[in-house]
């Protein structure tokens, strides 16, 4: 059976029933699904959580989702999406300075590489249910593969917003699923306006606009993941990529719920990391500031450009109440936090995953993070979908002769190679 009960504004608590809608009636503020976390209490254990397969579907009493329906289209609920690794990070971890180190890779998640595909997935789950027969976002990237491809899975037509500065591997990776991909001149927030427009114009469903109170949701299985995979308890700091501010607020919110039920207990300081070319969220935490002042984006780290981020409020307020904070890195930063991941973990991210470790590197140095303490950096995709960004970071590759004298003269000359982010930062 389904827990969740209806759509509730985040702001003046105004409630709505389990239906697609893009904001409040009265004051504007995004919608939240409300659940009825007693009734759950009792009906599941996370024993019986530990049971099932190993994907975000195990969590399906906390998403908006029903029961399969006598439906001849499929659903998400068949695709294994989420369960991506924790995997404990000690060679970052001395790297940083921090006792205990995990890297939440999302960079792995099926199908498409990003945490993304968990937030689709629930969207869509819903779409069909609600009867669309179309689906469409605004993406600065990895939404719009994970759109494109679950709607391909789902047989549903997809129409696909981005700006037109899209990396070449994220538009491939979205046409190559029959999307329609429309490039607009201009930057994400005027995308997502003319979104908000078509919503009202058009019968589809926009997991972005109509669809994210639903959509939203799915960001939460990461927080539900983490606890689970650290035997039900919070690490004591997570830092996590922000670029509207859900996937931050909903981690937040996760963690409350699986206190809320008892499944877990303690805190968490939850901090947040931006570029600093698109930092309005961080730069709020930083001044003090209720707040969120627009910025026009000007980063490398394109999946986390968004200007006017729709939640940004909402993840200030959730870094401030944990006693987290935000910090946020430049473009060579964001470069060396990269190549710092991939060398001493063999993880390959995108930009945002840059962003998490050279933020994180300027939370531990500036003690907003314990490094005695336990902590969790969220790396929310794959590193092959911006490899524009370190594709000039490298010497021409040395052709050798296939002569043993001639590879023996290679090794006597070669020179260490300095660490990535500590060259930057020095």
């Amino acid at each position: 059976m389904s827990f969740a009960l209806g759509l509730r504004c985040r702001d003046c608590g105004e409630t709505y029933p389990l239906a697609p809608q893009a904001g409040c009636e009265t004051c504007f503020a995004p919608l939240e699904v409300v659940y009825d976390l007693e009734a759950l209490g009792r009906a599941l254990h996370p024993a019986r959580i530990a049971s099932r397969p190993a994907d975000m579907w195990r969590y399906r009493e906390l998403l908006p989702i029903e029961p399969e329906a006598a439906s001849p289209r499929p659903r998400p609920t068949g695709l294994k999406i989420g369960w991506t690794p924790l995997q404990p990070a000690p060679r970052l971890a001395r790297s940083l300075g921090v006792r205990e180190l995990y890297i939440k890779n999302d960079a792995v998640n099926f199908p498409t590489l990003s945490f993304k595909d968990r937030v689709v997935a629930v969207a869509l789950d819903c779409a069909v249910r609600f009867g669309f027969n179309v689906v469409a976002c605004s993406s600065t990237g990895n939404l719009a593969n994970a759109v494109a491809a679950q709607a391909a899975a789902l047989g549903l037509e997809s129409f696909i917003f981005t700006p037109a500065d899209l990396e070449t591997a994220k538009i491939l990776a979205t046409r190559i699923y029959g999307a329609r991909l429309i490039q607009i001149d201009g930057n994400y927030d005027q995308v997502n306006r003319l979104c908000g427009e078509i919503a009202q114009k058009l019968p589809w469903g926009i997991v972005n606009v109509n669809l994210r109170p639903f959509y939203a949701e799915g960001s939460k299985t990461v927080a539900y993941e983490i606890a689970e995979q650290l035997g039900w308890r919070f690490p004591d700091a997570l830092v996590c990529p922000m670029a509207g501010g859900s996937l931050l607020t909903k981690i937040g919110r996760g963690f409350d719920e699986l206190r809320a039920l008892g499944w877990a207990s303690g805190d968490s300081r939850i901090c947040g990391a931006q570029a600093a070319g698109c930092s309005p969220i961080s730069t709020a935490v930083k001044n003090g500031s209720r707040e969120i002042v627009p910025q026009k984006p000007r980063t490398i780290a394109r999946s986390l450009a968004i200007g006017d981020p729709a939640d940004g409020f909402y993840a200030a307020e959730t870094i401030r109440r944990t006693g987290g904070w935000a910090e946020d890195a430049t473009d060579e930063e964001i470069v060396a936090g990269i190549r710092v991941l991939a060398e001493t973990e063999g993880i390959f991210a995108e930009t945002a995953g840059g962003v998490t470790v050279a933020g994180a590197r300027k939370l531990l140095a500036s003690g907003r993070i314990d490094p005695n303490g336990s902590l969790v950096l969220v790396i929310s995709g794959n590193g092959l979908k911006t490899l524009d960004a370190v594709a000039d970071q490298f010497d021409q590759q040395v052709v050798l002769p296939p002569r043993l004298a001639d590879f023996e003269a290679y090794l006597s000359s070669r020179q260490p190679a300095a660490p990535a982010l500590e060259t930057v930062l020095a």
